[in-house]
């Protein structure tokens, strides 16, 4: 979401109670982000922010400037979290964006830092060079694409697993029987039975949604439950690690 468009959509996010803002430069829309936070008059120490950044910065000064642009573009005097936003394992430059994320950590500049689109072995080479684990990976996961080997390792290392597409927006997972009948039981919609297939699991999702109906629709899922035979119908839904976008495919990432 760009522009105007961005620009209401978290301003409506905000007054329905969302306090995670997650965005990034390749999405261009940091100044609409920050403009809506500005505007909106929350205590910054009750919001949640986090952008990521680009293979362009993949240096230690590199993240370091990109860290100053990203504030610069928000309006904001520090990030709650910095992430790198894809490994790029052709221009393998990660590690040294891994410690430049470091860092901006050791020096107090941000509260925390993460990855997304690390794989296993992505992680095992960053954790080796610096010693320190990120806080979170933010990976592509839906009961479609249930990333069950990256979030054992996750959980072995303490790093929390985030979510993105979580209701899977392009592979028609709403429209699955087993979602809709599952959905239809609880009187609740499809989406809010995926993104409670992730709450329930301890992932945090982070939905994109534009339309007032829709961002109420996705807040309020924590005044019901799936049941264990549910969540083993979602799970069974799972299409396998090789569904998922490849991060080591010179096609993906930036």
């Amino acid at each position: 979401m760009l522009g105007e468009e961005c620009e209401n959509a978290v301003r409506l996010a905000l007054r329905a109670g969302y306090r995670l803002i997650d965005t990034a430069f390749a999405y261009r829309n940091e100044e609409a982000v920050g403009r809506s936070l500005k505007d909106a008059g929350i205590p910054r120490d009750e919001l949640f922010i986090s952008s990521k950044f680009n293979k362009e910065s993949h240096s230690v000064d590199g993240v370091q400037r990109a860290y100053d642009d990203s504030l610069r573009r928000l309006g904001l005097d520090y990030l709650d979290m910095f992430v790198c936003h894809w490994p790029v394992p052709a221009q393998d430059q990660y590690t040294e964006a891994w410690k430049g994320l470091v860092r901006l950590l050791q020096q107090g500049r941000v509260k925390a830092i993460g990855v997304s689109n690390f794989k296993p072995a992505h992680l095992a080479k960053i954790i080796d060079a610096t010693g320190v684990v990120p806080d979170v990976n933010q990976i592509q996961l839906s009961p479609d694409l249930a990333r069950v080997q990256p979030r054992a390792l996750h959980e072995d290392l303490g790093i929390l697993t985030q979510s993105w597409s979580p209701i899977g927006r392009e592979s028609g997972l709403r429209e699955d029987p087993t979602v809709v009948g599952i959905a239809a039981r609880h009187n609740r919609t499809p989406a809010q039975v995926l993104l409670r297939w992730h709450v329930q699991q301890d992932l945090v999702p982070i939905p994109q949604a534009s339309d007032p109906v829709w961002l109420s629709e996705n807040i309020s899922i924590f005044d019901f439950a799936l049941s264990t035979t549910q969540m083993q119908a979602l799970n069974r839904l799972d299409r396998g690690e090789s569904a998922a976008r490849d991060s080591d495919s010179p096609e993906n990432g930036h």
